[in-house]
C-alpha cells in the first residue's frame, strides 16, 4: 500500500464561469520529488493554491496522512507543516530580507518578549550557507534582482522547517548554475524525509530530479507516471497534445544597416552605485538577433536598463537609428522606434489591476487610433487587445476585460510579448522572454523572434537559457562583471566554450597570458 503524505482527491475549482480544476487527484508519497507539469493556465499554481489555503476548492478533499483535513487558509497550511515558494513573490517591497524570512515566524527573546533579531539572522545565514541561497540580508526587496527575491522566498520557506514544500516555477529566474545548485537541494530535502510538489515547465529539470509526474491540460488530470519511464518528447505531448518542436528552424540572416549602437556605456547599480556596466561598446543591425549571454547579476539588468531609460547612463552614448537618445525619456525612447519585453513583469510590464485591454495600449494610449481630445476610444482598445490574446493564445477568464493580476504568469507574459511585438518598432529588447512559458508557448515565441528578424527587425535578447542562446543567436555577446568579454557568430562556439566565457573562465585565462606575457618582455 501506498505511503501518501498528501492526497488531493477530486478537487474542483472554477473561476466565473472558467474550470480551473476539474476532478483533479494528485498523491504526494512520503519523501519523493513530485512534478506538476502543465501549460500556462492548466490548472497547476490554483491546486497548488488549494493545498496551501489561498484557495477553497468547490469539490474534493484533501488528506495529510491519510486523515482529511480542512486548510482554510495559509496559516493552516503552516500549522500542517507545509510551505510554498510563489511563483508571483509574497515579498513586502520595503522591507529588508532578513524581515521578510521571518514575518510572521519571528524570533523572540523569552525574557523580555522583543523579536531576537541575533537569532533570526543566525538562523538565515545558516540556512544561506547550507543550501547556497546566498543573501543580503539587510538589502530591502525593492533593490534586489528577481533572482534574489526567489532565493529569499525558498529561504522563507526553510526558515520554517516544513515538512511538504510547494516549489511553484522555482528555477523561473535563476542561472543554469543556480538551478542545479537547487535541484541538489531537492535532493538533499528529499533524503531528510521532506515530501517535494515542484511545478516546472521544464522538462529537463523533470527529468534530472522527479520521482513521478502528474500532467494537467486545460484543468484536467492526463495521467501520472514515473519519469523513470518515460522520456521528455512523451511528457511534452502530454503536456501540450501535440508533438512540439524545440529546435528553431532559421534561414541565414539578411543584414541590413545599422539600428542600435552603444558606445562605452557606464551604468551604475541601484544599491550600491558601483559601475555595473563599465565601458560596454556594441551594435545590433537590421535583419539580426545580438544576444546578451551570461550568468545573472553580470550587469545585464542595468545595461538594459540604461538601454530603456529606467536608469540613468553615468557616460557613454546610446544611438537609434543615430539619434542620441542617452537622456531621452522612456517615452521617448517608445516613440523612437524602440519595444521591451522586461525581466520583471510585474515592475515594469503590467499594471496588475488594469485589465488587460488598459495594459494592451500602455504606449500607445495617447495615439489617435485609441483617443480622441483625451477620451480613451473603448471598443479600438478592445479591439486591439483582443488581436493580442487571438494571436498570442493568451488564456484568461473574461478576455480583454480580465484584470490582469488575475492571469497565470505565463499568461501575463505572453500578453507582454504580444503587446511589444505587435507594436511593430525597429528595435525589440526582450529580456527573457521565454521566462515562465511551456514548452509549446516557448516554441511560439522563438519562432515569433525569428520572425522579426526575418522581417528586417532589429532584436536584441538577454538570455541566461543556453539552449535558447544557441538556437537564437546570430551573434553572441557574452558579459561578465560589466564587461563584454567575447563575441562570437552563431557558429563560432560551443555550448562548453560558451559557458565558460559567462563563468568568466576564458577571459580570466586570456588575462594571465597577457600578464605572463608582459612579465616576459619587462623580464
Amino acid at each position: 500500500m501506498d505511503n501518501y503524505k498528501i492526497e488531493m482527491l477530486g478537487i474542483r475549482k472554477e473561476f466565473s464561469g472558467l474550470v480551473a480544476n476539474d476532478n483533479i487527484t494528485l498523491p504526494l508519497r512520503k519523501g519523493e520529488i513530485h512534478a506538476l507539469l502543465g501549460e500556462n493556465g492548466a490548472g497547476k499554481s490554483t491546486l497548488m493554491s488549494i493545498l496551501f489555503g489561498m484557495y477553497q476548492a468547490d469539490a474534493g478533499e484533501i488528506r495529510i496522512d491519510g486523515q482529511q483535513v480542512n486548510i482554510t487558509d495559509p496559516s493552516v497550511a503552516t500549522k500542517y507543516h507545509i510551505g510554498m515558494v510563489h511563483q508571483h513573490f509574497k515579498l513586502v517591497e520595503i522591507y529588508t530580507v532578513l524581515q521578510n524570512i521571518i514575518l510572521g515566524a519571528e524570533p523572540s527573546n523569552t525574557v523580555f518578549k522583543f523579536i531576537d533579531m541575533n537569532a533570526a539572522r543566525r538562523r538565515v545565514v545558516e540556512l544561506s550557507e547550507k543550501y547556497g541561497l546566498y543573501v543580503d540580508p539587510d538589502a530591502k526587496i525593492q533593490d534586489i534582482t528577481v533572482g534574489m527575491q526567489q532565493r529569499t522566498e525558498i529561504l522563507k520557506m526553510l526558515y520554517r522547517d516544513n515538512e511538504v514544500l510547494i516549489f511553484d516555477e522555482p528555477t523561473a529566474v535563476l542561472t543554469p548554475q543556480e538551478i542545479d545548485e537547487l535541484m541538489e537541494i531537492m535532493r538533499n530535502l528529499k533524503r531528510e524525509g521532506k515530501s517535494i510538489l515542484f511545478i516546472t515547465h521544464k522538462l529537463n529539470e523533470i527529468m534530472a530530479v522527479a520521482d513521478r509526474c502528474t500532467v494537467l491540460r486545460k484543468g484536467k488530470c492526463i495521467g501520472t507516471i514515473n519519469v523513470a519511464e518515460t522520456t521528455i518528447h512523451e511528457l511534452s505531448e502530454m503536456m501540450v497534445g501535440r508533438k512540439v518542436d524545440l529546435n528553431v528552424k532559421k534561414k541565414d540572416p539578411v543584414i541590413g544597416s545599422e539600428v542600435l549602437r552603444v558606445e562605452d556605456l557606464v551604468v551604475a547599480d541601484r544599491i550600491h552605485k558601483k559601475n555595473a556596466v563599465n565601458g560596454v561598446s556594441f551594435n545590433v543591425r537590421h535583419g539580426e538577433i545580438v544576444v546578451i549571454a551570461g550568468i545573472d547579476g553580470n550587469g545585464q539588468s542595468e545595461l538594459v536598463y540604461g538601454l530603456t531609460g529606467l536608469e540613468p547612463v553615468k557616460s557613454g552614448r546610446i544611438l537609434l537609428d543615430g539619434v542620441n537618445i542617452t537622456k531621452a525619456s522612456v517615452k521617448k525612447r517608445n516613440e523612437s522606434g524602440l519595444s521591451h519585453i522586461p525581466e520583471d513583469r510585474h515592475k515594469h510590464g503590467l499594471v496588475l489591476d488594469f485589465t488587460m485591454s488598459n495594459n494592451s495600449v500602455l504606449e500607445l494610449h495617447d495615439k489617435k487610433e485609441f483617443s480622441s481630445f483625451g477620451f480613451i476610444k473603448a471598443k479600438n482598445v478592445k479591439a486591439h487587445s483582443d488581436r493580442i490574446i487571438e494571436e498570442y493564445d493568451v488564456r484568461s477568464t473574461r478576455g480583454s476585460d480580465t484584470v490582469s493580476r488575475s492571469m497565470s504568469g505565463g499568461n501575463q507574459q505572453k500578453a507582454i510579448v504580444g503587446r511589444e511585438i505587435s507594436r511593430d518598432t525597429d528595435l525589440l529588447i526582450a529580456v527573457q522572454p521565454t521566462r515562465g512559458l511551456d514548452v509549446g508557448a516557448i516554441e511560439f515565441i522563438h519562432n515569433r523572434l525569428i520572425e522579426q528578424r526575418d522581417k528586417g527587425k532589429a532584436v536584441l535578447l538577454v538570455s541566461f537559457e543556453l539552449d535558447e542562446v544557441m538556437n537564437l543567436a546570430d551573434r553572441i555577446l557574452v558579459m561578465y562583471e560589466g564587461e563584454i568579454v567575447g563575441e562570437f557568430g552563431y557558429n563560432q562556439v560551443t555550448r562548453n566554450e560558451l559557458g565558460l566565457y559567462m563563468a568568466g573562465a576564458k577571459r580570466d585565462t586570456v588575462n594571465a597570458i597577457k600578464e605572463a606575457e608582459r612579465s616576459a618582455d619587462h623580464g
